[in-house]
């Protein structure tokens, strides 16, 4: 059945979990978005000299909604002009509660076409991803690659990522010195972390004092250059603080009013995914609304301290 005669339920509201946490609602983008058949073919940009990786990030996706509609559309279009094989996803993958019987209606058909086209997404588990079963299931689910592990490493050329669970119910005694062991061994140029929960955000949740206090010196101490989280449904780019930029791209179905800090770079309230493209001295990140419009660009440096 085309995608456009398909109704899927919005999901108006979510329940709370945890102090502090109120319902939010999506607001609903009114663009088609239909990304398995498109009758114009776009030609791709030419290859880019001395591009090493280029890959995605989006988070808090699994409604099967309008909203992750609109945003898995232009990743399409996205990858139809700037090919890419990687995603990262970075937490509440399933909504309202986990349930991995719903993957086919949040994550399989959405992102239909890219993984037809071999795009590997890696998971990390969100606040909603484990209030059934703790998860297990999603660790567990090959589309994930998270091959069991609640927090794990993987490389990709000159990159090496760092996966995190950052729940409060995560297995922290052994999560932290198997982050500062694997930081430590590392000889990768660029360390990229990433989780769900904020550090640094201006937006709902904002800043999480108890991870600046545990996070932030092991990144600067081992050279970690970027952090990458949803759980706020907003984008927002910091400069370097420390050496480590941190970047929220929660808006990945729906969003949340987000604000400015003095370390913020750019923050917008759009349906959004980013885009990292990696050279041997830089990365350039490009944040892409559901319009197609790059409407923030900054760059990484590999040296940032």
């Amino acid at each position: 059945m085309n995608l456009k005669r398909r109704q899927f339920l919005f999901l108006s509201s979510f329940s709370a979990i945890g102090a502090g946490f109120f319902g939010w609602t999506f607001r609903q983008n009114h663009q088609t978005a239909d990304i398995t058949d498109l009758t114009t073919a776009i030609a791709a940009n030419p290859a880019k000299k001395d591009l090493l990786l280029r890959f995605v990030s989006v988070a808090d996706t699994g409604t099967g909604a309008k909203g992750q509609y609109a945003v898995a559309g232009a990743m399409n279009t996205y990858h139809k002009q700037n090919p890419y094989d990687l995603v990262v996803l970075a937490g509440d993958n399933i909504y309202n509660n986990g349930e991995i019987e719903k993957i086919g209606a949040v994550f399989e058909r959405p992102y239909q076409a890219l993984l037809k086209q071999g795009v590997k997404f890696q998971a990390c588990l969100g606040n909603h991803d484990i209030r059934t079963e703790n998860g297990d299931p999603q660790v567990k689910y090959a589309g994930f690659n998270m091959k069991g592990r609640r927090y794990y490493t993987f490389s990709r050329g000159s990159v090496q990522f760092f996966a995190l669970d950052t729940n409060s119910n995560a297995d922290w005694k052994n999560q932290l010195p198997w982050l500062e062991k694997e930081l430590s061994l590392s000889k990768a140029p660029w360390k990229v972390v990433f989780g769900h929960h904020p550090i640094y955000s201006s937006g709902h949740y904002g800043v999480n004092q108890s991870f600046i206090k545990i996070f932030t010196p092991l990144f600067q101490k081992h050279g970690v250059q970027l952090y990458i989280n949803g759980h706020d449904h907003s984008y927002e780019r910091t400069r370097a603080i420390n050496g480590t930029t941190y970047l929220v791209t929660g808006a990945g179905a729906g969003i949340r009013p987000v604000r400015r800090s003095e370390w913020t770079e750019h923050s917008a309230e759009k349906l959004s995914f980013a885009s990292y493209e990696v050279y041997k001295d830089r990365i350039e990140v490009s944040a892409i609304a559901t319009n197609n419009r790059v409407f923030d660009k900054g760059i990484i440096q590999l040296k940032s301290a």
